[in-house]
């Protein structure tokens, strides 16, 4: 009997007692011309076979194939199961790289586009239970014709710098759910409020009916905590508050990461369940008060680190679930409290795992990429292209307590001068939808140093000066609002001096890339076996020894720590990712440096902790 390779259910925020997982081997084919519907693969068995859900690119698919493929194409019979008697399936592709269509028995059934969220084909006949399906799925993946987001995906043949190998196709779980044909259970969306002790659940459905209701139980470890029976039959989206008496609330914190279990059922006037989903929420806030950022009332340094969430043999695909779990506890160890999620959509067992582990996360949208379809260094220019995939993401990972703000754009280089540009729509248009989709949480406009939002509600900047120069940019620097702001955000390298941005306006503050540090491992332990490329990449001289290392890393941390205004701050990064050496671990997960140094370089308190920011 076969293993099926991430067989864990992919989404653990909204669970069904039934499911099917589909990972495993597909019939796989490259379309490197895309002109297979007219060379007839859609109808008949295709030459090759791939291990779902890992990439081509990746060694874990059986394929390996890391050059271009505009287009390739997966097919698979599907049994569905003799108990499924419900009359509706839901077919879920948890990710596909780029632009997707999908065929059931030879007839279209879906498109998509956007390679970093899910979508849903809703089989609405001719699929009893005990029939046979077949599903095909046609990816395309052109990345050096359209603007489509990529994230560090590179739009040259090799890798570069800091961009990596690409990812085409499905790299995340398919499967598959039964569903009652009269109506039911869309994701809920999950909002905590503190202030009132209570647990706000908006439970979409998919049609109502007369006499119908929610029933909602909330429950810790020593049984219900809140429950409440609401019509639904008056709303799409029913609303119901879930108070949790004062002697059982239990914040969600970094120290005590505390879920309640929230079981939802939808009932007939006959108070019949007609669905059932199984949920878990944490009761936390995220706030704002002038320069400080709070979290449950309280400054929190965020000592943060860069994931980029990438591995040497499933590309953006973590080889197993424990994989992600690990890379949490690895960030732990080295004394991280948090992790900016960088130039990826994280797949969603990450963050739940972030919420069992109290692990901070500042969600980010892929939005690199679409360079070279306007003005060179213009590459964020298509709103339309990247709000609906951004609101996806929103709308999948809302609910999530570890999510404590959110980054829509990376690194934007909007022109100088005295015309709204393009980037300056997209910018607009990515921080609106932001804020409209989620007012819970502090959102950046644009992370680096080409602010354009006067609204947003946090600043940042990037600065990978080392250690004199980036001591004398940010020791003396104390945030205040001030009519005529003076302060001009840093740049990471010595083209972007002078970025087109709007002045700081005395919001919370964080360098949210800094660090870099090259540490190729084979320099300075001499192990041959350390070598992992031939020119590794980093930011600023590669240190020689541990001990230099240390003191660069700790002289940069401490010029943070110890400014009283700013709360918090990201080192890039975790891990090598390929030729990009400036992890604290290597790109298999090998501790570089010594973690207990490391840890204590970064725990003592901070000043903004210190005084109450």
């Amino acid at each position: 009997m076969s293993i099926i390779p991430r067989p864990e259910y992919p989404r653990p925020q909204f669970c069904r007692e039934k499911w099917l997982c589909l990972n495993g081997s597909w019939e796989f084919e490259m379309d490197v011309s895309d002109s297979g519907l007219e060379r007839g693969l859609l109808h008949r068995p295709l030459h090759a076979k791939i291990t779902v859900p890992f990439c081509p690119e990746s060694t874990l698919s059986g394929i390996g194939h890391t050059d271009f493929m505009p287009a390739v194409w997966y097919r698979r019979k599907v049994a569905i199961p003799a108990d499924w008697n419900t009359g509706r399936i839901l077919l879920h592709f948890q990710a596909v790289d780029y632009d997707a269509t999908v065929w059931v028995n030879g007839r279209e059934v879906y498109r998509h586009r956007g390679g970093f969220t899910p979508f849903t084909v809703d089989l609405r006949s001719g699929v009893d239970a005990g029939t046979e399906l077949t599903v095909v799925l046609r990816a395309r993946d052109d990345a050096r014709s359209s603007p489509q987001p990529l994230g560090k995906q590179s739009r040259e043949y090799a890798n570069q710098a800091c961009l990596y190998t690409r990812t085409t196709g499905i790299w995340q779980t398919v499967w598959m759910e039964p569903v009652p044909a009269e109506g039911y259970l869309h994701r809920p969306r999950l909002t905590p409020d503190v202030a009132a002790g209570i647990i706000r659940l908006v439970q979409p459905i998919s049609r109502n009916s007369t006499g119908w209701k929610i029933r909602a139980v909330l429950s810790d470890q020593h049984g219900s905590v809140a429950s409440s029976v609401t019509r639904a039959d008056m709303d799409l989206s029913p609303t119901v508050d879930l108070p949790i008496p004062a002697d059982r609330r239990r914040l969600w914190s970094i120290a005590d990461p505390h879920l309640y279990d929230l079981k939802i059922e939808l009932l007939n006037q006959q108070n019949e369940v007609i669905d059932a989903a199984r949920s878990y929420a944490g009761l936390r806030s995220v706030s704002l008060d002038g320069h400080r950022l709070l979290l449950n009332g309280k400054p929190v340094f965020q000592r943060l680190v860069l994931d980029q969430g990438y591995y040497p043999d499933g590309i953006l695909t973590a080889p197993t679930d424990e994989a992600l779990k690990a890379d949490i506890t690895l960030s732990q160890t080295a004394g991280f409290n948090g992790a900016r999620l960088h130039q990826k959509v994280f797949e969603e067992r990450f963050l739940y795992h972030a919420d069992r582990m109290g692990y901070l996360c500042w969600g980010e949208f892929a939005d690199w990429g679409a360079a070279g379809f306007g003005p060179v260094r213009d590459h964020q220019r298509h709103p339309i292209t990247f709000a609906g995939q951004w609101l996806e993401a929103l709308q999948r990972d809302y609910s999530h307590p570890c999510i404590i703000g959110w980054c829509p754009l990376n690194e934007t280089h909007q022109p100088i001068g005295d015309r709204i540009s393009d980037l300056d729509d997209t910018t607009w248009a990515m921080f609106l939808a932001t804020r409209a989709m989620d007012p819970t949480r502090p959102v950046l406009d644009t992370s680096g140093y080409s602010h354009r939002v006067y609204e947003a509600d946090v600043y940042d900047s990037h600065d990978y000066a080392d250690n004199s120069d980036f001591w004398k940019g940010f020791a003396g620097f104390k945030l205040r609002h001030q009519a005529t702001p003076t302060f001009i955000p840093f740049a990471n390298c010595a083209t972007d001096a002078q970025p087109a941005s709007i002045a700081y306006n005395g919001q919370p503050y964080f360098v949210s890339e800094f660090g870099g540090l090259g540490f190729h491992l084979a320099t300075v332990t001499k192990d041959k076996n350390a070598v992992e490329a031939a020119v590794p990449w980093g930011y600023g001289q590669i240190p020689t020894t541990e001990e230099e290392f240390l003191k660069r890393f700790s002289a940069l941390c401490d010029v943070l720590l110890d400014n009283p205004r700013m709360f918090g701050y990201c080192y890039t990064q975790l891990t090598d990712v390929f030729q990009e050496q400036n992890g604290i671990f290597t790109f298999d997960r090998r501790a570089k440096i010594d973690l207990v140094k490391v840890r204590n370089i970064q725990q003592r308190q901070a000043a903004f902790e210190n005084n109450g920011g």
